[in-house]
């Protein structure tokens, strides 16, 4: 289900392609095209740890903060900063990112083609297990296109 919701946010940051350039520093230091290569490269580098992951190596842990972000169902702004292996290069092309939307799009309908034990490793909430990515990808990708919609009103 959370699958389909993913999708249809890629779509809509596949609409969003053409304002790649506007900015609105009130709202962010970043512009568009900034917060889609960043969701993008989260998408795929989650996707690559579920995929490349050890499910015997798998650890449960609890964080208060991921239980209140699952919960709430939102990232509250400001409060963390990208790790760098997903900050985006500059001027990235606007076919890289329909491509990478593309990718994104198939890899995010095999995410139940993993191991049920396969995780990824969230730098502040843990090992994420596969059940829980879908939920945590629609969370993270709507937190980016509330701000893409905020850059562009």
């Amino acid at each position: 289900m959370k699958e389909k919701v993913l999708e249809a946010q890629l779509e809509e940051m596949r609409g969003y392609i053409q304002h790649k350039a506007k900015l609105n520093t009130k709202v962010s230091s970043a512009p568009v095209g900034w917060h889609l290569a960043h969701n993008l490269k989260v998408i795929h580098s989650i996707l690559d740890g579920l995929e490349n992951s050890d499910p015997d190596q798998y650890r449960r842990s609890f964080s208060w903060k991921k239980q209140l972000v699952y919960l709430t169902g939102k990232i509250p702004r400001g409060k963390a900063r990208a790790p760098k292996r997903v900050i985006p290069e500059d001027n990235i092309s606007e076919g890289e990112l329909r491509e990478q939307i593309n990718s994104a799009k198939t890899g995010v309908n095999c995410i139940v083609n993993q191991s049920e034990k396969s995780y990824f490793e969230h730098p502040f909430f843990g090992h994420i297990k596969r059940d829980e990515t879908a939920k945590f990808l629609v969370i993270h990708t709507e937190h980016h296109l509330k701000i893409i919609r905020d850059i562009l009103k």
